[in-house]
């Protein structure tokens, strides 16, 4: 009997064709760590999004009684499955202006402009929701020619989650170019205000980046309290805000919200939050808890949006910004590929991930 010849590959990637490597990203294709930042949390954003378009304004009864365990369609919109909604819409129109390298609040707007107007950045070619908000501050932009950051509405009642569900592209930017200080947040502000320019608005898009941040260099369930913890420091200690009506604010609606969820995870503390307490609105306030409570009480990336979706109400808005969260807590292969494989032009969106990528890592 002949002896085993054992044959070992130093780089098994060369031994496939071209094609195969390029399809299966192996070898010279393979992606990079900061590529797979930014596509679990774009994708991971998407595809709770378009999990919860079908039963958006659904209550909590209903879904309850009928839970959503997958995919769907032709539900509280004429679209069919894997159809995500404006938040990623404008996500996408965001990071197409900054996949060019710099931040430029006008070109931002003018893409907002070419989704309202032009249907671009829509999965299907046609939009099919906009919120008040938003679409009061494109509209000043186009008719008033107002400057980008002077659109923002500023009245209390202007505190949706229009633009947290958003600011993730820029979170992404700011984090590879290493702006993750106080001057990242005054450009997450900025950003808000584009559409969004309440302090409570802005603050909430705040709180999520530095949760995003501290995930996405150390993607612990721990991390999300270490965000929740540098948004005391900063809100509270900081020029820029403990002089001024902003940190009232945030310390009176925001922390004390989210600070349910923060106690249940401190040794000192160990309240349960139950479901019961947790809104599932498009208040931003109820979306910023609603997801981080998500996060912190389900161990996957499936389990979190699929309990996102079933709080009902804001579904669609719940689900992506606690999907967007899930994506960098657990990763871009814990995405299920079956959901990515539904989602509408998926190709599109990583095509605009990788632009991103490599402009951003090689502009200084």
């Amino acid at each position: 009997m002949k002896d085993k010849i054992e044959i070992v590959y130093s780089e098994p990637a060369e031994y496939f064709p071209k094609n195969l490597r390029e399809k299966y990203k192996l070898g010279e294709f393979a992606e990079s760590e900061e590529l797979k930042k930014i596509k679990a949390v774009m994708l991971g954003h998407a595809v709770g999004d378009a999990l919860g378009v079908p039963v958006e304004f659904c209550s909590r009864a209903e879904l309850d009684e009928t839970p959503v365990i997958d995919m769907m369609g032709w539900g509280s919109y004429p679209v069919p499955e894997g159809c995500w909604s404006d938040d990623t819409s404008m996500a996408l129109a965001t990071l197409d202006s900054l996949k060019k390298g710099s931040i430029d609040y006008e070109d931002i707007m003018q893409n907002f402009v070419a989704w309202c107007t032009e249907d671009k950045y829509t999965p299907t070619g046609e939009m099919f929701d906009i919120g008040r908000t938003c679409l009061s501050a494109i509209r000043s932009y186009m008719k008033d020619d107002k400057p980008a950051l002077e659109c923002g509405l500023e009245d209390e009642h202007s505190n949706g989650n229009g633009s947290l569900m958003r600011i993730h592209p820029m979170a992404l930017y700011l984090f590879l170019k290493g702006m993750t200080g106080e001057k990242g947040i005054e450009i997450i502000h900025n950003t808000s205000a584009l559409t969004h320019a309440h302090p409570r608005a802005k603050i909430a898009c705040g709180i999520y980046s530095l949760i995003l941040w501290k995930l996405l260099k150390r993607p612990y369930k721990a991390s999300v309290l270490d965000g929740m913890r540098l948004a005391r420091r900063i809100y509270g200690g900081c020029k820029m805000f403990s002089t001024s009506k902003d940190y009232l604010l945030y310390d009176k609606f925001l922390m004390k919200r989210i600070g349910g969820i923060y106690r249940h995870w401190e040794d000192d503390d160990p309240r349960e939050v139950m479901r019961e307490e947790i809104k599932s609105t498009g208040y931003v306030v109820d979306t910023l808890e609603a997801a981080v409570w998500c996060l912190l009480t389900t161990n996957s990336y499936k389990e979190c949006v699929l309990k996102a979706v079933n709080l009902g109400e804001d579904t669609d808005t719940v689900a992506a910004v606690a999907g967007g969260l899930a994506g960098a807590l657990y990763g871009l292969d814990s995405i299920p590929e079956e959901w990515l494989n539904t989602l509408k032009k998926r190709e599109y969106i990583e095509e605009m991930c990788e632009e991103a990528c490599l402009t951003w890592k090689n502009v200084i």
